[in-house]
C-alpha cells in the first residue's frame, strides 16, 4: 500500500475539494430575464408540455424550483431548446404568480392536498341527470372547492332526455349559479356545444365530474376535431362510468376565444385542505351579517349572528340555508 507522508512533495496526489471553498455558495439565483413564456398544457410523469407562441415545448422543471410543482394552467418562464422539434427539451425557471387554484384531497381524512388546476376562471360543474344518478354532495363539494379557489362555478346537466332537471335545480336556485341543461340529441347535433361555449367564451374553465357523467364527451363537442380524447361508457351493472381522462389537459375553444382543461372524472372530492370559514366569501349578501357574530364563528351555531340578520330582512333566508349545507358538506363523507 502506498502512504504519503505529511510533508510529501509528490505532484500525483489527489487533491479533495474544499467544502467551504474558494468558491462560497449563494442563494442568489439566475433571474433568466431572457426566459420565454409559456402555458402548462399537461403533466405526465415528469414531463411538462407548454405552450410558447403557439408550438408545444416538452420541458421539465428545474431543480432551483425545489418542491414548487408546476400544474396545468400555470403560466411559467422557460430557458434551453424551445423549439419543439423531436427529442428536445426545455427547462422551466419560474412558476408565475397564480389568480386561482382548484385544490382537492382523495378524502377528508388525507392532509395532502392536491392541485388540479391553476389559473382558472370558471369550474363548470358537469353531472348527468341519470344513468349515473346525480349526486348533490358532490356537487356541493365541488362548489365549495371553486368558492375557496377564487372560481366561479357553472352547473351543466347532461342527459336530459333520461330525467328532469327540476329537482335539482330546485337544490342549487338560490346560489345563482348559471347553468345549461343539455340532452344527448343535442350533444350530437352540436346545441349543447353552441349554448356552453356562450358561458366559456374569453375564460379559462376547468371541468370536473363524476366518471360516466358524458363531461369528455362535452369537452370534445367544443374543442378542434384533432384534439378530441377518447371516451368511454357507463357500466350497466355498477351504473359507473370508466376512468379513460388519466390526467388534465388543457384545450383552445374551437370558434371561440378560450380554454377548456379536462380533467380525470372523480368518484370522491375530499376538502380536508378547506377552511370552512372563507365558504362565506360567496355569499356577499350575508357577509355584512358576520359583524355580530362570535370570535371564530362557524356561521352554524347558536349565537351565530347571521340568524338576526336574516330575521331583520337584510337578507334571503334561502340564502342563509344554502350556505350551511355547503358548511356542512365539508363535515361530511364522500358516501353521504
Amino acid at each position: 500500500m502506498r502512504r504519503y507522508g505529511k510533508h510529501t512533495d509528490e505532484d500525483d496526489i489527489r487533491q479533495r475539494p474544499n467544502r467551504k471553498g474558494n468558491r462560497p455558495r449563494s442563494n442568489i439565483r439566475p433571474k433568466h430575464e431572457d426566459a420565454a413564456s409559456g402555458l402548462v398544457l399537461t403533466v405526465d410523469r415528469g414531463r411538462l408540455t407548454c405552450l410558447v407562441d403557439d408550438r408545444p415545448i416538452m420541458a421539465m422543471k428545474a431543480r432551483e424550483l425545489g418542491r414548487k410543482a408546476a400544474v396545468v394552467g400555470d403560466r411559467v418562464a422557460l430557458v434551453g431548446d424551445l423549439s419543439g422539434k423531436k427529442d428536445t427539451l426545455a427547462r422551466i425557471v419560474r412558476i408565475e404568480e397564480r389568480t386561482s387554484v382548484l385544490r382537492r384531497t382523495a378524502d377528508d381524512d388525507d392532509p395532502f392536498e392536491r392541485v388540479v388546476v391553476a389559473n382558472a376562471d370558471q369550474l363548470a360543474i358537469v353531472t348527468a341527470l341519470a344513468d349515473p344518478e346525480p349526486r348533490p354532495r358532490l356537487i356541493d363539494r365541488c362548489l365549495v372547492a371553486a368558492y375557496d379557489g377564487g372560481l366561479t362555478p357553472l352547473l351543466i346537466m347532461t342527459k336530459s332526455d333520461l330525467a328532469p332537471s327540476d329537482k335539482l335545480l330546485e337544490l342549487y336556485g338560490d346560489l345563482d349559479i348559471p347553468y345549461v341543461v343539455t340532452s344527448r340529441e343535442e350533444l350530437e347535433s352540436g346545441g349543447a356545444a353552441d349554448r356552453v361555449r356562450a358561458h366559456l367564451k374569453g375564460k379559462v374553465t376547468a371541468f370536473v365530474g363524476h366518471s360516466g357523467v358524458g363531461k369528455t364527451t362535452l369537452v370534445n363537442a367544443l374543442v378542434p376535431e384533432e384534439r378530441r380524447r377518447i371516451t368511454g361508457h357507463v357500466n350497466a351493472v355498477t351504473g359507473r362510468g370508466r376512468h379513460t381522462t388519466t390526467s388534465a389537459l388543457a384545450l383552445p375553444l374551437s370558434a371561440a376565444d378560450g380554454w377548456v382543461v379536462d380533467t380525470p372524472g372523480v368518484r370522491s372530492f375530499g376538502l380536508a385542505h378547506i377552511d370552512p370559514s372563507r365558504v362565506i366569501h360567496a355569499f356577499p349578501d350575508l357577509a355584512p351579517g358576520t359583524e355580530g357574530c362570535p370570535r371564530a364563528c362557524s356561521h352554524d351555531e347558536q349565537d351565530c349572528g347571521l340568524d338576526g340578520w336574516v330575521a331583520e330582512g337584510h337578507a334571503d333566508p334561502a340564502r342563509l340555508y344554502s350556505l350551511r349545507r355547503l358548511l356542512a358538506t365539508r363535515e361530511r363523507t364522500e358516501g353521504d
